[in-house]
């Protein structure tokens, strides 16, 4: 059976016969079928005790070699072939829920964290350990990769591939407050915020309710994200720049034509000099398609006057001296050119450093 299809049957098919025996053991087969559809072919021991399947049967269909798995205490997966990323999800949360409610309702336990983030196919974030939000006062005992957490702040919870999740801003705030890899913190929460899932502004504001923002790895990756910088290559150059003298630039600026027209988002630029950055990364820039779409924005930055900076997260790591150098002729040529640049920055607004 394969790790997407509901069983056959949940317990031992009965008999040929009509008597009422027979008739309540089809009615139970009935029963845990439709729950394990729900529920990607998990059930809890609640639910099958619920439905009439005796404890004997439980633990017999789940010994080794058997049609069933315990995946975790209490926590059943109705095939014999292994669980897959979605499964393992759900069966956290069908561990840490309140026997007693629905555990797909989102009511009493959902997942957070990066476990959460990696259902939502969000850039670096880890799918292990499942972090699962619990709802105060309950608590429950962490066990094998399962970290449950309790909390007053009970989030908005949304489903996601069948799992009853929180919101990104929500998920990736736990993820942060659990994780000691200050690059891993950058690198998840500017996949968030360029992803479109939240904005900087919103997930400051969730920092400072989990009240982690003060915790060093954590500002500093606010602070990138509060400033426009989307990826850590981007946070790289800007730890990289602070220290050079040059002037700060904005951080991925809309830049638009005399007419209104959107031009492009270069990943740094200098008004006053009409110097733009680019940090073209192989992983996104290197295929056919995509390399065309970059030098197509190069020219329409360059055909209204941007003066361009091109460069790689590997020559910037490398050879920070060359770029910095480059930097420096072009801004000091923008300064001085008769012709400003026939682009504008509009809707560009950050906070003020450092914020509360």
């Amino acid at each position: 059976m394969t790790a997407h299809t509901a069983p056959a049957s949940a317990v031992p098919a009965p008999a040929s016969s009509h008597n009422a025996s027979d008739g309540a053991r089809v009615s139970s087969v009935s029963r845990v079928a439709r729950v394990a559809r729900r529920q990607l072919n998990l059930v809890t021991y609640h639910q099958l005790t619920q439905a009439g399947v005796p404890s004997g049967t439980i633990s017999g269909r789940s010994r080794r070699g058997g049609p069933w798995q315990r995946l975790l205490p209490r926590v059943y997966l109705l095939q014999s072939g292994p669980p897959d990323r979605r499964q393992r999800a759900l069966s956290a949360v069908l561990y840490a829920a309140r026997p007693s409610a629905d555990p797909l309702s989102g009511t009493t336990a959902a997942l957070t964290g990066g476990a959460a983030l990696a259902l939502l196919g969000i850039r670096d974030a880890p799918p292990d350990p499942l972090d699962v939000l619990v709802r105060s006062p309950r608590s429950v005992a962490a066990v094998s990769r399962v970290r449950p957490g309790s909390t007053t702040r009970w989030p908005a919870i949304l489903t996601v591939s069948g799992v009853p999740s929180t919101r990104p801003v929500r998920a990736a705030v736990d993820f942060a407050a659990r994780t000691d890899h200050p690059e891993l913190v950058r690198s998840v929460l500017a996949n968030v915020v360029q992803g479109g899932w939240c904005h900087p502004h919103d997930l400051h504001a969730e920092l400072r309710a989990a009240r982690i923002v003060n915790r060093p790895a954590v500002r500093a990756a606010a602070a990138e994200l509060i400033a426009g910088v989307r990826s850590i290559a981007e946070g790289r150059a800007r730890d990289a720049l602070s220290a050079t003298g040059l002037p700060a630039p904005l951080w991925n600026a809309r830049l638009h034509t005399p007419d209104g027209a959107f031009l492009a988002s270069p990943d740094a630029y200098w008004p006053e000099e009409g110097v733009a950055l680019e940090i073209d990364s192989a992983e996104y820039h290197y295929s056919r398609g995509s390399w065309h779409a970059t030098l197509r924005r190069r020219l329409r930055l360059e055909a209204h006057g941007v003066l361009v900076v091109s460069t790689t997260p590997a020559i910037f790591r490398d050879s920070p001296a060359d770029v910095v150098a480059a930097l420096r002729a072009l801004l000091a040529l923008g300064a001085v050119r008769a012709a400003p640049p026939a682009a504008t920055v509009r809707g560009h607004a950050q906070l003020e450093l450092p914020f509360p």
